[in-house]
């Protein structure tokens, strides 16, 4: 499923979890790494090892970040329940860690009376070796989906981004590419930390959506509207791509032309026919 919207959710706040289902978010992460101080790790991994054994059906995808290492194995079986879509697993460096995550999974699946595999993995790409390494992390076992974290990978690229962030196109366009070569569905676009000045969000939002992002993580409820409305298909968007389909349908061949008299061929109808899915 391709979702438009995440939104972060510290695993030691238990007020803004009780809210979390409300906000409007396609998903949630609720956030086991970096929003929780290393002396809360324990009691939060439990706190969130609580909520979700009481969640009900429905409402929206849920997806807990884990810490790297040895610490987010310990994450994995305690989270490793019915209702979690999956795990956005922290500072991926390599494919060799997600086999080993992989295996505590499946450990943890089984104690659980889950089917094997029912929980998948995000790997979250945060540095330079990281996104080098997208091609191979993408085809590790589980993985669904990637997602590039900017702030890590910023600081330790030195970068400095102006208004148009065109430093991060290579990094960003790497992942899009490693998703579709895997067959991945999107990648999820990194968050703007600012979320405050919404016509900043919907232009940058815009900027990922052309260059191959369907959906975009956000740090704060503000977001989400703009952010939704963004990765969601216009009306008029969604007739062009049924016209489409009905020419080519029609015709037979393997080329036609779409309302304005353009040649289009197959691959134009299959990005069509993704749309309307």
């Amino acid at each position: 499923m391709v979702i438009r919207s995440a939104l972060y959710v510290p695993g030691d706040q238990p007020g803004k979890l009780a809210k979390a289902l409300d906000r409007g978010s396609d998903s949630l992460i609720v956030d086991l790494e970096d929003a929780v101080l290393p002396a809360h790790k324990a009691e939060a991994r439990a706190a969130v090892a609580g909520w979700l054994r009481g969640l009900g059906p429905g409402g929206p995808e849920i997806y807990v970040r884990v810490n790297p290492g040895e610490a987010g194995h310990e994450d994995l079986r305690a989270v490793a329940l019915p209702g979690v879509r999956g795990v956005c697993v922290a500072k991926t460096e390599s494919a060799a860690e997600l086999d080993a995550v992989d295996a505590v999974l499946t450990a943890a699946e089984a104690a659980e009376g889950l089917p094997g595999g029912s929980i998948a993995v995000c790997p979250l790409l945060e540095s330079a070796g990281a996104v080098l390494s997208a091609p191979e992390i993408a085809r590790a076992p589980r993985v669904l989906r990637l997602q590039i974290g900017e702030a890590d990978l910023r600081a330790e690229l030195g970068v400095e981004t102006g208004p148009d962030e065109r430093e991060l196109l290579w990094a960003r366009s790497q992942v899009v590419l490693a998703s579709a070569a895997a067959r991945l569905v999107p990648p999820l676009a990194p968050v703007s930390t600012d979320f405050r000045d919404l016509d900043a969000l919907r232009a940058s939002t815009v900027a990922l959506r052309r260059l191959g992002f369907r959906g975009r993580a956000c740090i704060h409820p503000a977001q989400l509207a703009v952010v939704n409305e963004v990765f969601t298909p216009t009306g008029e968007e969604l007739a062009q791509a049924r016209d489409l389909i009905a020419r080519f349908e029609a015709a037979g061949t393997g080329v036609v032309t779409d309302a304005r008299g353009r040649m289009v061929d197959e691959a134009v109808v299959r990005a069509a026919r993704r749309l309307l899915s």
